[in-house]
């Protein structure tokens, strides 16, 4: 008799949400639960296709060069799989040029690199793989109204069919429930319900809003490199703007601002937001581009970071931007859901299952491997006057001081830009900017 015939939800993971961190962490779950539930709102289109359910997914996308490498560790061969769909690599530096608040970033032979596509693609190639593995079922089209249990255990979901005739309620008793279900969760207030006092959270909001486009590129079109990216500069230049080649020889452009200098709706604002960006590169770039798409904006809301390590019932992990949201300037979003998957899996087969004691190391980490990614975006984030939240005092000027002596010292030192973009890679910690050759470069620059 199998574990999951002795107990209802033995042996059964239910992860809220089919988006990309819910797939992650999904398939972090093979063989060490015998069923695996991906409980998702929308339904699947056949081919890649932008939806509903991912209202970013428009806008420009990257994984990190330590998204990559999980990735692949998790998938092996998945980066050849995009490449066959249609993803360009571009190398970190070389064929990225990246304006820095300093100045441009210089050049070296760089290692790192990321695969550049739309996020349809990268959302199919993700999808096929689980849709092969038999452990796994996707309830499409169908959503989670609640969850089992009490405030010291969750012990599985409601969930109820979508559609003009909904169905009725029905549970999905499980031994572990992963919210993958993004920023939007309603997690908290389903945990208000059962009893379960509000997790401790930190927010900062920059009030960042984004409109991008898809362009044609023009044939034999030669720009210099592959990818650009224009950063802001606190306190004086708060528009940004990306340029990022994607399948069908096309350019996806995402152009964004701070508080204060949102970017105006419609094709209107997004020419206008792109004379105010720091220096015309992505501007001349489209000047005999054609567009291949509307005008999409999205405002993704304050950063949230909830310590779901301190306090939550059993039987309960949170992963990707349900747990931490980041403002998506930075690109850690996807890489993050990565690492939690990755912690996930860890813990799985470091307790040999998916039981409670799983789900308290998971817990904690997630908040281990999310930590540097929240600490980064959001002490950049509160250089502008702007924002709410976020850190404050003498610590935060020092930090900031030390960050403009690396970014100034990248615009001159390949050495330092290298290791530069290795942290902000997510492939090294912070402290490696404080290591004897690396200091030493930024101290003399």
């Amino acid at each position: 008799m199998t574990s999951s015939e002795t107990a209802p939800g033995r042996g059964t993971a239910v992860v809220i949400g089919g988006g990309l961190a819910g797939m992650f962490a999904a398939w972090a779950l093979r063989g060490h639960a015998e069923r695996i539930v991906v409980v998702e709102r929308d339904r699947y289109p056949a081919e890649p296709a932008f939806r509903a359910g991912v209202p970013q997914g428009r806008h420009a996308h990257l994984v990190l060069e330590a998204g990559h490498r999980a990735l692949e560790e998790m998938m092996p061969g998945i980066k050849q799989e995009l490449t066959d769909a249609g993803a360009t690599r571009v190398a970190a530096s070389g064929d990225l040029r990246w304006l820095s608040s300093a100045g441009w970033m210089a050049d070296y032979p760089a290692q790192m690199a990321f695969l550049s596509c739309t996020r349809p693609v990268m959302d199919k190639a993700v999808l096929d793989r689980v849709r092969a593995e038999p452990s796994i079922e996707l309830l499409e089209g169908t959503e989670v109204v609640g969850l089992l249990g009490s405030a010291r255990a969750v012990t599985g979901v409601k969930v109820r069919e979508r559609g003009p005739e909904r169905g009725e309620v029905q549970e999905i008793p499980a031994e572990l429930v992963v919210d993958a279900a993004g920023r939007g969760t309603p997690l908290p207030g389903w945990l208000a319900e059962l009893g379960c006092p509000p997790v401790p959270e930190e927010r900062v909001d920059a009030g960042v809003t984004y409109t991008s486009r898809l362009f044609r590129r023009p044939a034999g079109a030669d720009i210099g490199c592959k990818a650009i990216y224009l950063q802001t500069k606190a306190p004086d230049a708060p528009h940004l703007g990306v340029l990022l080649p994607v399948e069908g020889d096309r350019w996806i452009v995402s152009l964004a601002g701070m508080r204060g200098a949102e970017p105006e709706p419609g094709e209107a604002g997004f020419d206008k937001q792109l004379t105010l960006l720091r220096d015309p590169s992505i501007r001349e770039a489209l000047r005999d581009a054609e567009p291949a798409g509307e005008v999409r904006g999205f405002v993704p809301g304050p950063g949230v970071r909830r310590h779901y390590e301190r306090r939550s019932p059993e039987g309960l992990v949170v992963v990707g931007d349900a747990a931490n949201t980041f403002n998506p300037v930075y690109g850690q979003g996807i890489t993050v859901a990565l690492f939690c998957a990755r912690a996930l899996r860890r813990t799985a087969l470091r307790h040999g299952g998916i039981g409670h004691a799983t789900a308290r190391d998971a817990r904690r980490e997630v908040a281990a491997v999310t930590k540097d990614a929240w600490v980064m975006s959001c002490t950049e984030d509160v250089r502008f006057a702007a924002t709410t939240g976020g850190p404050s005092g003498a610590m935060l000027k020092l930090q900031h001081a030390f960050l403009d002596k690396v970014l100034a010292a990248a615009t001159r030192n390949p050495a330092v830009t290298s290791a530069f973009h290795e942290v902000m890679s997510l492939v090294a910690p912070p402290t490696l900017l404080f290591r004897p050759a690396v200091l030493g470069a930024i101290l003399r620059s």
